[in-house]
């Protein structure tokens, strides 16, 4: 009998490990919009080194940039709409919040911005990524609790680790809060095997 429970649970394990794709495949004229701040405007890259712009080239999709350097997440909220009727992407990867973190606003209004921008999206069948930010500081070793939670309860696909790793690792930043033309290399190769993982690529 304990040798069949054990069996049982490490398959239950296994069937976890395995959770199934939570893209669907993205056809070969998709349009990617890469919606946030200065890290998706790729501050402290050089020319054409910022993530959209790698990404393009990984995926073999358009990935237009729509990073705004400064921006709060209730700044964002205000704009995604107008930019989603514009380019009409297949697929919205947001990396928002930053901003929101380093001026100390609540974690509340926040998390409220991600989440309306991301039914925003919904309401128009786009599919969203949602990449987390980490709590700057001393050290980056994890995103902010929000995008943990945000991803949960929204059923989107998430990177939590990323930008806490390329922001703790100095050869990879330009400063201390934005990557350098090698950091933002790895968070685009990050996205596209995200992308690739959940059934997007």
């Amino acid at each position: 009998m304990n040798k069949w429970i054990i069996g049982f649970s490490l398959l239950c394990c296994v069937a976890c490990n395995k959770s199934a794709p939570m893209l669907s495949k993205l056809p070969n004229d998709a349009v990617i919009l890469a919606f946030g701040d200065s890290l998706t405007y790729g501050t402290g890259a050089s020319a054409q080194h910022d993530y959209p712009a790698i990404l393009a080239q990984l995926t073999g999709r358009e990935a237009i940039n729509a990073g705004v350097p400064g921006e709060i997440s209730q700044e964002g909220r205000q704009r995604l709409s107008a930019a989603l009727d514009e380019y009409q992407p297949n697929l919205l990867i947001l990396i928002h919040g930053g901003n929101d973190i380093l001026r100390q606003i609540p974690a509340d209004q926040t998390r409220d911005n991600l989440k309306a921008m991301i039914a925003e999206a919904k309401q128009r069948n786009i599919q969203v990524v949602l990449i987390g930010v980490p709590q700057f500081g001393l050290v980056f070793l994890h995103s902010a609790e929000i995008y943990s939670e945000i991803a949960e309860s929204e059923k989107i696909p998430s990177d939590l680790e990323t930008l806490p790793k390329i922001l703790a690792t100095n050869e990879l930043k330009s400063d201390t809060v934005h990557p350098n033309d090698q950091g933002y290399q790895r968070l685009a190769e990050n996205i596209a095997a995200l992308l690739k993982q959940q059934g997007a690529l």
